[in-house]
């Protein structure tokens, strides 16, 4: 007998929770568009505008010319890019020990470095600062950027998905004289493409939107980025809700971006690497 034989109903409840799923999802971003898109007057009408009268494509224009948005925009988008390397540079060298090499206290140090997961940036965020601010590393892009160039989240990713990988290959690589750099960058690399993918995202899209520490390490308005810029249209008694929703979707474009084009990896990486 079919399951859905004994629930007649399962499968358009199914489908109403999905939908209503995707609704709660969407309607947000859908509004976040709408409302960037608003006059003044209909931010502050006092009822939500679903759709604006008239398209006010300007407010980007507006964005721009009011504050350094594009600088803004440059510095999010060197932070997060040098970051999301430094992580696929690094953290892939790291998983593959952790995998598939045997030294002293392997497991020792892979509990000790999953261990920082425990500690949250914020405990760690004022001897980090203290530290850069000895180095004169604050509001510079260094600042930035090396607190995360490595991770334990990112080394756990890639041991994972690495120890799934047959060891037959490596020894295969071996005897046929390839050297241990070879044979990660020509065998072990390609093959954890969906990891990688998984990794750049996630990675990329926390950088992204970090708004802490840039907003901490950062003293200047020229080397503010993207989040941290847009609390400049919000004041003590007024905030400019149609500029600070045109920022955040210019916010969200890059990242959108990016999915689309991992994908097709996302899926088959987060399976793989059996997180949940």
């Amino acid at each position: 007998m079919r399951r859905d034989s004994l629930f007649p109903g399962a499968r358009f409840v199914g489908y109403a929770v999905v939908v209503v799923c995707c609704a709660l999802t969407v309607i947000p971003l859908l509004y976040m568009v709408s409302l960037s898109l608003q006059s003044d007057a209909e931010v502050f009408a006092g009822n939500p505008v679903l759709w604006p009268a008239h398209l006010r494509v300007d407010n980007f224009a507006v964005l721009f010319s009011r504050v350094p948005f594009g600088r803004f925009f440059v510095n999010s988008l060197v932070m997060a890019g040098l970051v999301t390397v430094a992580h696929l540079v690094l953290d892939p060298i790291a998983g593959y020990a952790f995998a598939k090499f045997s030294f002293p206290f392997r497991r020792t140090l892979f509990v000790v470095v999953l261990s920082t997961l425990m500690i949250p940036f914020f405990v760690r965020m004022i001897p980090v600062y203290v530290v850069f601010s000895q180095l004169g590393w604050l509001n510079t892009y260094q600042g930035l950027v090396v607190p995360f160039l490595c991770d334990a989240y990112g080394i756990f990713l890639m041991r994972q998905f690495l120890s799934a990988l047959p060891d037959e290959l490596i020894d295969a690589g071996r005897a046929d004289g390839a050297g241990e750099l070879r044979i990660f960058l020509r065998i072990v690399l390609p093959q954890a493409k969906p990891a990688l993918a998984v990794l750049a995202l996630f990675t990329f899209v926390f950088q992204w939107n970090n708004f802490l520490w840039p907003l901490l390490a950062t003293t200047t308005t020229d080397m503010r980025t993207m989040p941290v810029g847009l609390t400049l249209f919000n004041q003590e008694y007024f905030t400019q809700w149609n500029l600070t929703a045109a920022g955040s979707v210019v916010l969200f474009v890059p990242t959108a971006v990016l999915f689309f084009f991992t994908q097709r990896y996302l899926v088959r990486g987060v399976a793989l690497t059996g997180l949940k």
